[in-house]
């Protein structure tokens, strides 16, 4: 709530009567409806625009002069866990590319601690510079195949519910519960029935689709084709566009991009790191991408501001004018999108903005609970006839099923590296069961040792990819070490890693720390001979459901015909 003193403070400075706390002076003002440039003052009365196209008097000023004002960038979905930094160092990472609000979905953490997970976002997001807002996690856990650390009903999510940080529920992944009316997950849609529902309906068309969107559910990020996308639109679905490490669905997208469909799209990320982070960018790579491929400027720059504000109720941004927050880029040159300056909240984006945060404890330290491993462990019996094999698909987080002849000895499955088929484990790490499976992935392109990683999507398992048991082994004994992370291993030696102790997901460090160790795991990973780009993120990815092979069953669970180890 505004108090009654600050809303006079900010119509006295409006209209002149007294000077702005501050005034951004030279810059040109990129309108979102006319798509005109106008050069103006941008006037400030603390976190809220109170002045545009006129002249202010100011307490301070800042000089813009050369450079275009656009509003701050919104990613309308993203796992701050996959930055594989904490909340508060995610935001020093992205608010200088221009990211002033995220929609974030705690489903990572929540599925190791459960309630506690979504409490230390909250805790987090109150002293952040940028406006995180959360999504309450509507599948912990994500599938009944796997083994999570905690489970989370709607009892469990309403108290949450009018926390100032939440908008609504997230995505709501079992879509077969969803269409085949689960009681479970009928009570968290009737809780959240006034509330923003966030989708997940990879392939989800026709008639099922249609019995989804009954559901209340408004957005989708997991769009991979244009087709898909405009029979989504056509029922008014919003599309949140994705370009993520590992899911990179803008290039397919693009063609969507235009004036009259830009109230209907959105830009986000969902799961980047630190690394693509520093090499590309974040919400201004998406739009230089876009515009570089031929997309309209107008419509990009309001899919990611505007219309994302819009599509999540959040009327006070996504536009410089008088009584929005005061959350602006400035840009050097539309097309590129270079950001210089940003102001998060009407303050400058620069060291001394986040000196003086409280800082919030982590949790999850003694997350992974797996007992030490030896490399008899990852022995795998071989079976008569052909073997199934997960099929790795570059930039895509849905999977093949494959299936090959692979060699054996002793009764035992081996790699095949003619053929790329290398062993794949998964041990469950929450202490619930102590689960050991393993199976056979093409893909990686792997000749020898291992990567491990205790980012498991969605229930966060450790899972080890690897060509020999005993690297396979060291790989993992690494992480039950370190509380989680990263691994390498070669010769039964570990070669790189990086420790991610806070659940197991994500880093106690600065994100450079993070980028630096993610350099050296790359390195590491293609010195295997693996030919992935993001081979941690693929592997996060890899005991994902098979989409093609999901059958419902009358009782609204998913049955695969998939592989014995998932």
């Amino acid at each position: 709530m505004t108090d009654t003193a600050t809303l006079a403070r900010r119509i006295a400075q409006g209209r002149g009567d007294e000077p702005a706390d501050l005034v951004i002076r030279g810059a040109q003002l990129f309108d979102l409806v006319s798509g005109e440039v106008v050069q103006t003052d941008i006037a400030l009365c603390g976190d809220t625009v109170v002045g545009t196209h006129g002249h202010y008097e100011g307490k301070a000023s800042f000089d813009a002069s050369g450079l275009i004002a656009v509003p701050g960038f919104i990613d309308t979905h993203l796992h701050v866990e996959s930055s594989l930094v904490t909340p508060l160092e995610f935001e020093r990472c992205v608010l200088p590319h221009g990211v002033t609000t995220a929609i974030c979905d705690p489903h990572e953490i929540s599925n190791v601690l459960g309630a506690e997970g979504i409490r230390y976002f909250l805790d987090c997001a109150e002293v952040m510079r940028m406006d995180l807002r959360v999504q309450l996690s509507s599948c912990v856990p994500a599938t009944h195949l796997e083994t999570a650390g905690a489970a989370l009903e709607a009892g469990d999510l309403t108290p949450f519910m009018d926390h100032p940080k939440v908008i609504g529920l997230a995505e709501f992944m079992n879509f077969p519960g969803v269409l085949h009316r689960d009681p479970g997950c009928l009570a968290k849609l009737e809780a959240f029935s006034h509330r923003h529902i966030d989708g997940h309906a990879p392939l989800v068309r026709g008639l099922d689709l249609n019995g989804y969107l009954s559901a209340g559910i408004r957005t989708d990020h997991e769009t991979t084709t244009a087709e898909e996308a405009r029979e989504k639109l056509a029922k008014g679905m919003a599309i949140l566009i994705r370009e993520g490490s590992v899911s990179k669905d803008l290039h397919a997208l693009i063609p969507l991009i235009s004036r009259d469909a830009s109230p209907f799209l959105a830009f986000c990320t969902d799961d980047r790191n630190p690394l693509d982070i520093a090499e590309e960018g974040h919400l201004d790579y998406m739009i230089r991408t876009a515009i570089a491929h031929g997309a309209d400027i107008l419509a990009t720059y309001r899919i990611a501001s505007l219309s994302a504000a819009r599509n999540f109720g959040l009327f006070d941004r996504g536009f410089i004018g008088p009584g929005k927050r005061a959350d602006i880029v400035l840009v050097d040159d539309l097309a590129t999108c270079r950001v210089k300056q940003v102001f998060a909240g009407g303050r400058l984006v620069e060291g001394p903005l986040f000196a003086d945060r409280k800082a919030v404890p982590p949790v999850g330290l003694a997350s992974v609970r797996s007992h030490r491993l030896a490399p008899e462990d990852f022995a795998l019996k071989a079976r008569d006839g052909e073997t199934p094999v997960i099929g790795v698909v570059p930039g895509r987080i849905i999977t093949e099923r494959l299936s090959m002849r692979l060699p054996a000895r002793a009764g035992l499955a081996l790699p095949d590296l003619a053929q790329d088929a290398v062993k794949v484990t998964v041990i469950e790490r929450h202490g619930r069961n102590g689960g050991i499976a393993s199976g056979f992935v093409h893909g990686f392109g792997m000749t020898h040792g291992a990567i491990a990683s205790s980012v498991g999507h969605d229930s966060h398992n450790l899972c080890i990819v690897g060509v020999d048991e005993a690297s396979m082994a060291a790989a993992a004994n690494r992480l039950i070490e370190t509380g989680g992370g990263f691994a390498v291993a070669d010769g039964g030696k570990v070669t790189a890693e990086l420790a991610l102790p806070v659940a197991g997901l994500m880093s106690d460090q600065p994100f450079e720390t993070v980028r630096h160790g993610l350099e050296g795991l790359r390195a590491a990973a293609k010195a295997l001979g693996v030919v992935l780009a993001e081979p941690f993120l693929q592997v996060a990815f890899l005991t994902l459901p098979v989409i093609p092979h999901l059958k419902i069953t009358d009782k609204g669970l998913v049955d695969v015909d998939r592989f014995d180890f998932v």
